[in-house]
């Protein structure tokens, strides 16, 4: 009976050649199945913010009031409310309220022909291509929001200093300053609430779809 080897069994097992888990192949429709994945969820979470904001528009239109809260800072500044000033500033607001909905239509709109373009796409290379053109469509999503709420901000301003103005009302410095300060700090909380939120629902995705893209690529360049 021969004698036992321990070091030439190691050395025969470490040279064996390890075959691989899954092929070329396989990786590839693994990482295609899951980034179409990743899209949709976008997709679906956009879908959800388009209910919300339609469901909130649809209360305040036909329900409720949310006028009185600006009407308050503006009775703060000296200004006397008035029927007409009530209604226009109603159809201010509505027409931005319509404005954000209709911004988030598109995007969805847009979201769901990028998925579409990237469900039925077989071919490596345009997937990479839809997918890198879905991420900046994502990015622009985030950053369009962020412009909507500073064009709104500036639209009210503009609004209310227009008010000020037909009226007659001059603001003292302490009352302009404290105006002033208000509208920035509303500013940055909404810009920072914002985008702490798109951070947390689309930047989690994102950054999975950047992997597979990733790896993706790589699988492209060792074709």
């Amino acid at each position: 009976m021969p004698e036992f080897d321990l070091d030439n069994l190691k050395k025969t097992w470490q040279e064996q050649e390890v075959q691989p888990k899954y092929d070329g192949a396989q990786i590839e429709q693994m990482l295609n199945k899951s980034s179409r994945n990743y899209v949709k969820y976008i997709l679906w979470i956009s879908i959800a913010e388009f209910l919300v904001i339609l469901a909130m528009n649809s209360y305040y239109v036909f329900l409720g009031d949310d006028s009185d809260s600006f009407m308050n800072i503006l009775s703060k500044l000296g200004v006397q409310n008035t029927n007409q000033l009530e209604a226009d500033y109603a159809h201010l607001y509505f027409v931005l309220k319509v404005i954000s909905l209709l911004l988030t239509g598109v995007f969805v709109v847009l979201f769901w022909q990028n998925y579409k373009r990237i469900n039925v796409e077989s071919n490596l290379k345009k997937l990479i291509l839809q997918i890198i053109k879905f991420k900046k469509t994502v990015n622009l999503f985030i950053f369009a929001n962020i412009f909507m709420i500073f064009l709104f901000m500036g639209i009210l301003t503009y609004f209310t200093f227009s008010v000020l103005s037909d009226q007659n009302i001059q603001l003292t410095n302490p009352t302009m300053i404290g105006f002033t300060v208000g509208i920035i700090v509303t500013m940055v909380l909404c810009v920072a609430l914002i985008w702490i939120y798109y951070r947390i629902a689309y930047g989690i995705i994102l950054k999975r779809l950047g992997k597979n893209l990733a790896e993706l690529r790589k699988i492209e360049e060792s074709e």
